[in-house]
């Protein structure tokens, strides 16, 4: 069988102005990731990442990303326009300041999301599943054995999720879960595509390493 390896995009600008930039953090935890697949001799030989700047900059920092290919399905979905449209525009302070609100806020939004609860969002839950389910077939349609996708916690809560059959709601407990870089990995062929490991961080498992460990 294949595999299809995915890796959430390292920490990003959690709280400034424009969240799409990796912090120094998120590329050491990069180039972790790459330099331990590399060591396990695990190249890929094709890489797809979403056409979010974390997630071209995270392929490039693990030595990945010079002949990545781009589907924008693999973007995460947009929490800040889906806050405006369950706020009506006006999200507390509280929302944008505190971390643990943050997320509890996040769990909330998107369950209201999968829910059809909230109005008029820039993009349906059914339509950002839709886009998920048409990037995977677009990673796996391939002669490739190793497939390298560098995305977002909510696509990868997304694919493991439907590859379990599970309930939607199960997406966002998975994505609340989802550490920075961490690798997640399935196996293919043909129609099948199976879940292989969730989550998993061994590039952090030294006394020195652990100090990357990060979940935003």
């Amino acid at each position: 069988m294949a595999e299809l390896v995915i890796i959430r995009h390292g920490q990003a600008s959690f709280g400034q102005q424009n969240y799409d930039v990796l912090s120094d953090l998120g590329r050491a935890q990069a180039r972790a990731a790459g330099d331990w697949l590399r060591g396990m001799d695990w190249i890929p030989d094709r890489i797809v990442t979403g056409t979010l700047d974390r997630q071209i900059d995270t392929a490039v920092e693990m030595g990945f990303g010079a002949d990545g290919e781009r589907h924008a399905g693999l973007n995460e979905y947009d929490f800040a326009a889906l806050l405006d449209a369950r706020f009506n525009g006006k999200v507390p302070d509280v929302v944008k300041g505190d971390r643990k609100e943050h997320f509890r806020t996040l769990r909330d939004t998107v369950f209201a999301w999968q829910d059809g609860e909230i109005d008029n969002p820039y993009e349906t839950w059914d339509a950002f599943a839709d886009r998920v389910e048409a990037a995977r077939a677009f990673a796996t349609d391939t002669a490739a054995r190793r497939v390298l996708v560098v995305s977002s916690g909510g696509v990868i809560g997304q694919l493991t999720a439907a590859s379990l059959g599970a309930p939607a709601r199960h997406m966002m407990h998975l994505n609340l879960q989802i550490k920075n870089a961490a690798i997640t990995r399935f196996v293919f062929s043909g129609p099948l595509f199976s879940l292989n490991e969730f989550n998993t961080t061994p590039h952090f498992a030294t006394p020195d390493a652990i100090k990357l460990m990060s979940y935003s």
